[in-house]
């Protein structure tokens, strides 16, 4: 299982302990996950065409053969990063030169959590065909929370090394966060409203939904038929790792 490089964070210190630790590279690493080692046997081979799909830069719970929510989708505050865009952000926003952090005008970094560069990107390598990604935010200042997607770059996942894993192409360079999302609902309503827009304009069905949010009262949506996940700390790993299984133990997968 794909461990978190994410240290857990209360709400009271997120912004500053994120600010201290994450690395200021765009690059977040992925640990490889271990290959069986190859049959050497000559009399009987054991038919290697399972491993050799595997791409290494993406973690088993993407590529092990089960079906995938169709539509991921996240909450901003507290789930892609650690502060209220629209309490903690003084704007204009300066943003450095690898594109990971900004800066406000009162001095303050910002930054997402540490793993949700490599979860963006790797769901956006994912070959499954029809998935795509969201953002839910009943944030006040969605002009704020556009800004700073489209500042912060996500980039492919290296290892311990900073070097790009193995499945990485050439060719891949980092690109806006917002380039990911092929539909943001942010504005200051209820998460069911957000819903039924995902919905309305992706024509995709709320039981083929998964939502990460750090508010327990948004479980509303799972009236709807979305799953819904509670992320306490950030989205991490871990967390997109139980979301999956959860939203494939409700309907049945």
């Amino acid at each position: 299982m794909f461990q978190s490089s994410k240290k857990k964070l209360s709400k009271a210190n997120a912004n500053a302990n994120a600010n201290a630790n994450a690395s200021t590279s765009n690059q977040a690493p992925i640990p490889s996950s271990p290959s069986n080692p190859p049959n050497t046997s000559s009399s009987t081979p054991v038919p290697q065409q399972q491993e050799q799909k595997q791409n290494p830069s993406l973690p088993p719970i993407l590529q092990d053969g089960r079906p995938l929510p169709r539509l991921f989708v996240f909450d901003l505050d507290y789930t892609l990063w650690p502060f209220w865009v629209d309490t903690h952000v003084v704007p204009p926003l300066k943003i450095n030169a690898s594109h990971t952090v900004a800066t406000d005008r009162t001095g303050e970094e910002f930054r997402f959590y540490s793993d949700v560069p490599s979860i963006l990107w790797s769901l956006g390598q994912v070959s499954s065909p029809g998935i795509k990604m969201g953002v839910a935010s009943r944030t006040c200042s969605p002009d704020l929370g556009r800004e700073m997607l489209k500042l912060l770059h996500v980039g492919p996942p290296v290892d311990e090394n900073g070097l790009p894993l193995a499945g990485v192409g050439k060719k891949d360079r980092p690109k806006k966060a917002v380039d990911f999302f092929h539909q943001m609902e942010i504005y200051p309503s209820s998460k069911i409203k957000h819903f039924q827009n995902l919905a309305k304009r992706t024509g995709i069905p709320y039981s083929d939904m998964l939502f990460f949010d750090d508010e327990s009262r948004n479980r509303e949506v799972a009236s709807l038929g979305v799953t819904f996940w509670l992320v306490r700390d950030g989205t991490d790993w871990d967390e997109v790792e139980k979301g999956i299984l959860q939203w494939r133990k409700n309907n049945g997968k």
